[in-house]
């Protein structure tokens, strides 16, 4: 449930919250896999803004 409310782009802030973890960096170390088409979204979206 939790990688999926991060993929959904649930900010970590109220996955942490819904999940009931003490820490975010707990939530984010644990669950924050990240996927391929994510991360080239993410370049690209950086590459733009530096265009």
């Amino acid at each position: 449930m939790v990688t999926l409310l991060l993929d959904l782009g649930v900010p970590p802030h109220l996955v942490q919250a819904i999940a009931r973890h003490a820490d975010v960096d707990i939530t984010l170390k644990i669950y924050a896999h990240t996927n391929l088409d994510a991360r080239r979204e993410g370049l690209k979206r950086l590459d733009d803004h530096l265009d």
